[in-house]
């Protein structure tokens, strides 16, 4: 369920990398999905919209959604251009990655969660008319995965 309210989260995310919207955009489409997911589990309680509001998402998940990607892993490049986000243009490429952290140190966690970490990583080029996700070869799917460690595990 955690891995799932991740990459639904990334797939969120991934879509709003484009040119002329906000270096914020993905970011917000991956807290909206985080939210309502740990309300859908019965680790947050409450309206979603209100707790985005109050970021109670934020012990379960504390980074932002990407990075500038290029010549070197964290590459250079300012968020913000004064006091706006800046905007997407062709040829910049980021990293989408939204996580989900559940520590037993988590006040009020159920245990039934505890020590769960899920992380989702792709590089994302913007182009003209959209993105490419650069590692689309990647297995990312619960399928997909649980194929490949079928295959790891000589099954």
């Amino acid at each position: 369920m955690i891995y799932e309210i991740v990459l639904e989260a990334q797939l969120a995310a991934i879509e709003r990398v484009a040119p002329g919207n906000s270096w914020n955009d993905p970011h917000e489409a991956a807290l909206e999905v985080i939210t309502k997911g740990l309300v859908d589990a019965g680790i947050l309680k409450g309206r979603w919209k209100t707790l985005l509001k109050e970021e109670a998402f934020r012990p379960y998940y504390m980074h932002r959604t990407g990075h500038w990607l290029g010549m070197d892993v964290h590459d250079v490049g300012d968020y913000k251009v004064g006091d706006e986000w800046r905007t997407f243009e062709p040829g910049m490429v980021t990293t989408v990655e939204p996580g989900l952290y559940l520590s037993p140190t988590i006040k009020g966690l159920a245990k039934r969660w505890w020590n769960i970490g899920v992380r989702i990583e792709d590089d994302v080029l913007v182009t003209a008319d959209g993105n490419e996700v650069l590692s689309h070869g990647a297995p990312k799917s619960v399928a997909e995965i649980e194929a490949l460690m079928q295959l790891a595990s000589g099954g």
